[in-house]
C-alpha cells in the first residue's frame, strides 16, 4: 500500500507541474497578445511560483507602468536564477524606468542599479544583443557620475560589432550622432540597412534620422520602402504617424495611421497604444 500511496502522490505532482506549466503558456499568450491584466490574473492564481513565472509578473508589470511592483518580481526571479541574463536584463530595465519615474533624490540610486544590471546581463551572456544595446543607451544619456561616458559607449559598440555587424553599425550611428557627426551616423545606418535589407526597423530608423535632418522627401522614401516589405507593420505605422506630427506634416495621413494602429493587434515589443492614443490627442489640439 505503502509505494500505491508514494505512486499518487508522484502523479499529482505531476499533474500539478503540467498544469502549472499550461498555465504559465497561457500566461504568456496573453502578455504577447498584450492583455496584461489577464496574464495577471493566471500568474497570480498559480499555486507555486519559480523564476519564470516572477519574471512574467515583472514584465507584466513593467508594460502596466508599475515600476516598484516590477522590480520586486524581478528581484524573487534573479534570487531563484542569478545566471539568467534575460531576467538580470529585465530587472535593470525596470529600475531604469523607477529612475526616470522617480524624485530626483531616489532616481540616482534606481539609475545605478539598472547601470549595474545592464553590466551583469551583458557579462553573464555577452551575445546578449538587447542587453549590449540598453547598456549603450545608458552609457550614452548617463552623466559621468551615475556611470555613464563615451569611453563606456565606444567600448559596447566594438562589443555589439562582434556579435552582429548591422548592430554593430547601427550602434555606432547612434554613438556618432550623440557627438554630432551627423555624416558618419548616417553611413553607419545605412550600411546597416544593407547588411539587413529585410528589416522594416532599419528603413525606419533611416526615416527617423534623415527627417530630424529635415530630409523629408527621402525620409518618405524609406518609410514607403518599409511598406513594401510589411504593409500591415504596426511598427511602422506608429513610426510614421510620429515622424509626422512631429515636425507637423501630413497630419490626416498621421491621425488615420494612429487610427489603423488603434486596431492592430501589437505585440509588447511595439509603443503601447496608450501612446498612441496621446499622439491622437496632439493631433486633435492642433
Amino acid at each position: 500500500m505503502v509505494w500505491v500511496n508514494a505512486l499518487a502522490l508522484l502523479t499529482g505532482f505531476v499533474a500539478l507541474v503540467r498544469a502549472g506549466t499550461s498555465d504559465l503558456d497561457q500566461a504568456r499568450k496573453y502578455y504577447d497578445l498584450t492583455d496584461f491584466d489577464q496574464s495577471l490574473k493566471i500568474l497570480h492564481a498559480l499555486p507555486q511560483r519559480d523564476g519564470a513565472v516572477y519574471e512574467l509578473l515583472g514584465r507584466n508589470y513593467f508594460m502596466t507602468g508599475d515600476f516598484k511592483k516590477a522590480t520586486d518580481a524581478l528581484e524573487k526571479a534573479v534570487m531563484l536564477e542569478p545566471r539568467n541574463s534575460d531576467y538580470v536584463l529585465w530587472l535593470g530595465r525596470a529600475y531604469g524606468r523607477r529612475a526616470e519615474t522617480s524624485n530626483p533624490f531616489s532616481s540616482m540610486s534606481h539609475a545605478s542599479k539598472a547601470r549595474q544590471y545592464f553590466e551583469r546581463a551583458a557579462e553573464l551572456n555577452p551575445r546578449n544583443i538587447e542587453a549590449l544595446n540598453d547598456l549603450l543607451e545608458y552609457y550614452l544619456e548617463a552623466p559621468g557620475f551615475l556611470g555613464g561616458g563615451f569611453e563606456k559607449a565606444k567600448a559596447t559598440v566594438v562589443r555589439i560589432s562582434q556579435v552582429d555587424s548591422a548592430e554593430g553599425h547601427w550602434a555606432q550611428s547612434k554613438l556618432d550622432e550623440k557627438h554630432k557627426e551627423i555624416g558618419s551616423a548616417e553611413e553607419h545606418l545605412r550600411r546597416a540597412l544593407e547588411l539587413s535589407p529585410n528589416r522594416v526597423g532599419r528603413f525606419i530608423d533611416l526615416a527617423r534620422f534623415l527627417a530630424k535632418q529635415g530630409r523629408f522627401q527621402e525620409s518618405e522614401q524609406n518609410f514607403a520602402r518599409a511598406e513594401q516589405i510589411d504593409p500591415q507593420s504596426p511598427k511602422l505605422m506608429y513610426a510614421r504617424a510620429d515622424v509626422y506630427i512631429k515636425y507637423g506634416r501630413n497630419l490626416e495621413a498621421a491621425k488615420s495611421l494612429l487610427q489603423r494602429y488603434l486596431a492592430a493587434e501589437i505585440t509588447p515589443e511595439d509603443p503601447p497604444k496608450s501612446d498612441a492614443r496621446k499622439l491622437l490627442r496632439q493631433i486633435e489640439g492642433s
